[in-house]
């Protein structure tokens, strides 16, 4: 390249890509699985946490790392991520000015609830089983500034079906209720709630919706438009398999009335060098041609690290190659083989995670590994049989923590997660140690 800088760093590694395996739509999932950088002396039950990179993406960060290391260009319009940006937000369906590289779905979505304009007196409705970071931060403004946190608890088991979540929501709107805030795929348990059943009921009640989206990309092959929220947070380094440190988030910019028939909410762009010095913005629009760009306000923040924009870019045109609807038939049908067997060693009454209403089924399955029913709150004992898998098998899950309704302990479980470089042999190889070992341990 004679020292220059490619224009639009990680194309060239998508072209690799291409070169290598040019009919990846059509490629066997065994030889998909040879793309990825997987330690092959272990079983990765554990996307829900963070994915394996593929050797593509590993190669894109390393390359653009090298060509920026000690150069001397302007790293700040490379840091806007325009092009990877415009790749990423045709992927989930909406505009480069409604899309923002963050470096995890919990900088988006802290960014997105410190910028709401919301006052003391005024409710957000959410769950008990959302992460630590949307709570956390919602329980900043509630000390900050005086707003009230409503929570509700969502129902866990086998048996659960989608009326009962939008039912329970609904009953705890009031009057002073402003935003509804819910994860599209609860990390805990692995419930997949009714996004936009739930986004109708929020323009019903003319609502701002906020979801925590982290577990959605690279597993759904979704329409982040069509879903009906204001703000999706998501991570790039879990499903979509991207470098640590990137993440997605979708702001809602125009109003397209078959989606979202709002208004689109007051939003304080905080953490930008892009909002004016003086003045005001332009008035947010009120129909599908944006007035601002509103990403550009919340991408604009310092200098950023190239080489993760540019690798996040590949790892979604890799997906794309793949085919997005295909991923997800690939992932669903894997859990549901994960969740078969589950219930033959474990039993149907040891699963938290729902599976009779198939529009809550995610590729996450928590379930409860022991004979007793008071070990399910027993967190030491939990713990250790995850490190045991770990250590032991190298076998790669993870323990969550969870309100349970009616119960008066939080319940610990076991979760594996399905993804697109596992295969049957390995998920039936681990529900057998997983077995084997919980019956050592009860």
């Amino acid at each position: 390249m004679n020292g220059a800088v490619d224009p639009i760093p990680g194309h060239r590694a998508a072209t690799m890509i291409a070169e290598r395996s040019p009919n990846l739509r059509t490629a066997e999932w065994s030889e998909i699985r040879g793309l990825f950088a997987l330690d092959p002396g272990a079983i990765h039950l554990n996307t829900g946490t963070v994915g394996a990179m593929p050797h593509a993406v590993l190669e894109t960060v390393d390359r653009v790392t090298r060509q920026w290391a000690g150069g001397l260009g302007d790293v700040y319009p490379p840091g806007m991520y325009s092009d990877h940006r415009a790749t990423i937000a045709k992927a989930y369906g909406v505009d480069p000015d409604e899309m923002v590289i963050t470096h995890n779905a919990t900088e988006g979505v802290a960014r997105v609830i410190h910028g709401l304009d919301l006052h003391a007196g005024d409710e957000v409705l959410t769950t008990t089983h959302e992460c630590y970071s949307v709570l956390s931060n919602f329980n900043l403004l509630r000390n900050r500034f005086g707003i009230k946190l409503t929570t509700i608890t969502l129902p866990t088991g086998y048996d659960v079906h989608a009326e009962q979540i939008i039912e329970l929501f609904e009953a705890a709107i009031t009057p002073r209720t402003k935003v509804l805030a819910f994860a599209g795929i609860t990390l805990f348990t692995g419930t997949k709630l009714p996004m936009r059943a739930l986004c109708e009921l929020a323009h019903r009640h003319g609502l701002i919706t906020v979801i925590d989206g982290a577990l959605l990309p690279g597993m759904l092959d979704i329409d982040m438009r069509a879903i009906g929220a204001d703000f999706i947070s998501c991570s790039g380094s879990k499903f979509q398999c991207g470098p640590l440190g990137t993440g997605l988030l979708y702001m809602r910019n125009k109003v397209h009335p078959q989606h979202n028939p709002l208004p689109l909410p007051t939003f304080w762009p905080i953490i930008s060098t892009w909002y004016p010095m003086k003045g005001s913005p332009p008035p947010r629009t009120r129909t599908s041609i944006e007035s601002d760009n509103i990403a550009d306000y919340v991408q604009s923040a310092g200098s950023a690290s190239i080489a993760r924009g540019a690798a996040l870019a590949t790892a979604c045109e890799m997906w794309d190659e793949i085919g997005r609807a295909r991923i997800e038939r690939r992932i669903m049908l894997l859990a549901d083989y994960a969740r078969e067997l589950i219930d033959e060693r474990f039993g149907r009454d040891a699963m938290y995670s729902p599976a009779a209403d198939p529009t809550l089924r995610s590729p996450l399955i928590a379930f409860h590994p022991f004979q007793r029913p008071e070990d399910a709150w027993n967190v030491k004992k939990v713990h250790e049989y995850t490190m045991r898998l770990q250590r032991e098998y190298r076998l790669f899950t993870r323990w969550t923590e969870f309100d349970v309704a009616g119960s008066a302990h939080q319940h610990y479980a076991s979760r594996i997660t399905t993804h697109i470089f596992n295969d049957h042999d390995e998920i039936a190889r681990a529900v057998d140690i997983m077995a084997r070992l919980a019956a050592e341990m009860s």
